[in-house]
């Protein structure tokens, strides 16, 4: 009987101590109609914050708004189809540093000369596979035009250049 309590314990003991396994998502960009943006955005749940790490080529130098949109449909040749900011607890749009903002806003990207953009960065107004503000089977977008994040409900990002659906991983 004590046997059997030990290995009970031990067996218990060892699998609490092994780490769980971070839930992921990944969005594959294509571009929109006469547009040459694409790229790969992962989501990675750590704790209460998501790392979004972004590499975006095929755009024009300088900033670009960037957000997650309401609806994982990315059929339409201008991205419409995405709908609008994906938004469940009713913010206004904003910087993603600040207290009140979209689920979906995230940080410019910023493309050097080259046309190339990349981002790494924790937010904390999202989730990957549970709750409201879960992201999977939305879609990112990145705009032609930097994000003033203020105009609403959008940023005046301008046009929709690139699109892809967030999918589990």
């Amino acid at each position: 009987m004590k046997r059997l309590l030990f290995f009970s314990v031990a067996a218990l003991a060892c699998c609490t101590a092994l780490p769980a396994f971070a839930q992921s998502a990944v969005a594959r960009l294509e571009a929109t109609k006469g547009n040459a943006t694409a790229g790969t955005i992962t989501f990675t749940q750590k704790a209460d914050k998501v790392l979004v790490e972004a590499k975006v080529s095929g755009l024009t130098p300088g900033g670009h708004g960037f957000h997650i949109h309401e609806k994982g449909d990315c059929s339409s040749g201008d991205g419409m189809s995405a709908g609008g900011h994906f938004n469940p607890t009713a913010k206004p749009h904003g910087n993603p540093g600040a207290p009140d903002h979209h689920s979906g806003d995230m940080p410019m990207l910023v493309a050097d000369a080259s046309g190339n953009a990349s981002l790494s960065m924790e937010l904390g107004a999202m989730s990957i596979g549970n709750g409201v503000t879960d992201i999977v089977g939305k879609a990112v977008i990145v705009h032609k035009d930097v994000d003033d994040y203020a105009t609403q409900p959008t940023g005046n990002s301008g046009a929709r250049v690139a699109c892809g659906v967030i999918a589990k991983s």
